[in-house]
């Protein structure tokens, strides 16, 4: 399963429309003031989190139980920086908009700006012909809050082609989360 390069990540973005809005370079200041990253690079793709957040607190003391979720358990935030308190989680989603061709599985990992400072991004694969925006998990495992900036590069995505296609793609089986806008909470 080789590791797509910043020429197909360029070729795929701006001829079928892979990524939305695509970046094409690495960019690291927004006027004079530096940023941190997003973009293309080298073997991978920097996004972006947008300016919606959910921040999980306690004050209803619910139950977190991914069957039953109960939305109670976050307080929606709309900011270009999002504070998470310790020992906490928050959700966002990506600017970009996500559709992944049919031989290739995607994988996300966190910023190493933001694993330096105690958060943890988590996403699950981005699987076969999948398409929306990524739901991003920021966990802060400080005992102390952390700041989330949006509209600056968060996590990086990394394209792995299979050297055969899938009998079933995402899109095939009806997934539950294909075509997701916005931050989307646990369905069943």
């Amino acid at each position: 399963m080789p590791i797509k390069s910043d020429h197909w990540i360029r070729r795929m973005a701006e001829e079928h429309g892979m990524i939305e809005p695509f970046e094409p370079g690495q960019v690291r200041y927004a006027g004079n003031e530096r940023i941190i990253s997003y973009g293309t690079s080298s073997y991978g793709y920097d996004v972006r989190c947008a300016d919606e957040f959910k921040v999980f607190t306690n004050i209803n003391s619910t139950i977190v139980d991914p069957k039953h979720f109960d939305e109670r358990s976050f307080v929606d935030v709309k900011s270009d920086v999002c504070i998470i308190p310790p020992n906490s989680f928050a959700l966002a989603h990506t600017l970009e908009y996500f559709r992944i061709p049919r031989s290739i599985l995607t994988i996300c990992l966190g910023k190493s700006t933001y694993a330096r400072c105690g958060l943890i991004v988590n996403v699950t694969p981005l699987e076969p012909e999948w398409e929306g925006h990524v739901t991003l998990e920021f966990s802060n495992t400080t005992p102390l809050p952390a700041r989330i900036y949006a509209n600056e590069g968060v996590a990086q995505m990394l394209f792995l082609e299979s050297d055969e296609i899938c009998d079933v793609s995402y899109k095939d089986r009806g997934g539950k989360y294909q075509g997701q806008r916005g931050v989307t909470l646990p369905r069943t």
